[in-house]
């Protein structure tokens, strides 16, 4: 294929919106092209038309198949507004010699802070705290504190860590300065690496475990009926990567009945859920649901976006 030695003049930003720009500064961005075009969302029947002619284009979440590569003759960098590339068809992208950059590492305090925001709240009955001082049962106490919801502290508990990539090491830093003890899990079957432990041993001694792997065949639906019931009936799971990790039917009949100490999710496998999910059952005991926010901080989505910004550049250059 013959590529363009022409310097690129226009880009165009598929999903804007995604990154919820009206608390970013998108100069950056904007000064590495003569023209952008910063389009809020673009449904599939519209992707081919608004690509045809660019020559960089960025994608958060939309979709980049084999087809849609073929009729963008011009096209010479697509940028993914994430760390994630499986929006785009990698080899037919690099058959027609167009270059596929990605963002990592923006994300890591904003995630870290979030799956901590969801342990504390569970650990701590945060919920159960909050209503009570407000529903009169604090007022109608005899004595001057209300203690109606055993908890616990997180120092000297294991926090167990499946995924060990930059996410689950910095939710390890910060479980250590809580005096937890960590312990990375293996994959699945293999014999445990030098500072790793056997997958089924984590799950068995982890009073709270959380998830920072890939949604691949290997770890799709890898905790299951099987895997929580191994777990502690105190223990707490914490999925900050993908909904499809975790067997959400399982997950739910596990906190009905109480085998699971509790959950605390940001991810579901469909998302937006449009269609009925057992997770989203409000009165699911002891599990707290956010909507795919905790990557969302303004600092990691400015990141991220001068990230996509560096990728052009670095690509110009």
């Amino acid at each position: 294929m013959t590529i363009s030695l022409t310097p690129p003049n226009l880009g165009v930003f598929l999903d804007f919106e995604s990154l919820h720009p009206q608390d970013l500064d998108s100069s950056a961005l904007c000064d590495t092209l003569p023209e952008w075009r910063l389009y809020p969302r673009t449904d599939p029947a519209q992707v081919a038309e608004r690509i045809r002619g660019a020559q960089v284009v960025v994608s958060n979440k939309v979709l980049l198949n084999r087809a849609v590569l073929a009729a963008a003759t011009d096209l010479r960098l697509i940028c993914v507004a994430a760390t994630g590339t499986n929006n785009i068809d990698l080899e037919a992208a690099a058959e027609r010699g167009i270059a596929v950059r990605n963002v990592t590492g923006y994300a890591t305090p904003s995630v870290v802070q979030h799956v901590f925001a969801l342990v504390l709240s569970l650990t701590t009955r945060l919920d159960d705290y909050r209503r009570a001082a407000h529903d009169g049962r604090w007022a109608a106490s005899p004595q001057f504190c209300l203690l109606d919801f055993p908890f616990t502290e997180l120092s000297g508990k294991t926090l167990g860590i499946i995924g060990w990539g930059e996410l689950g090491q910095g939710v390890a830093q910060v479980a250590e300065a809580f005096g937890m003890k960590v312990r990375i899990a293996e994959r699945r079957g293999q014999p445990p690496r030098d500072g790793r432990t056997a997958f089924e041993q984590v799950l068995r001694k982890a009073d709270v475990l959380s998830l920072h792997c890939p949604l691949t065949a290997e770890t799709h639906n890898l905790i299951g009926q099987a895997e929580l019931e191994i777990m502690k009936p105190s223990a707490l799971l914490i999925n900050t990567a993908r909904g499809g990790i975790v067997n959400e039917t399982d997950l739910a009949h596990a906190l009905r009945k109480g085998s699971i100490g509790g959950a605390g999710f940001d991810v579901l496998t469909q998302e937006p859920p449009v269609t009925p999910n057992p997770l989203l059952d409000a009165n699911l005991p002891n599990f707290i649901l956010t909507p795919h926010c905790a990557w969302g901080s303004r600092e990691s989505r400015q990141r991220l976006l001068d990230g996509v910004a560096g990728n052009v550049r670095g690509f110009l250059s």
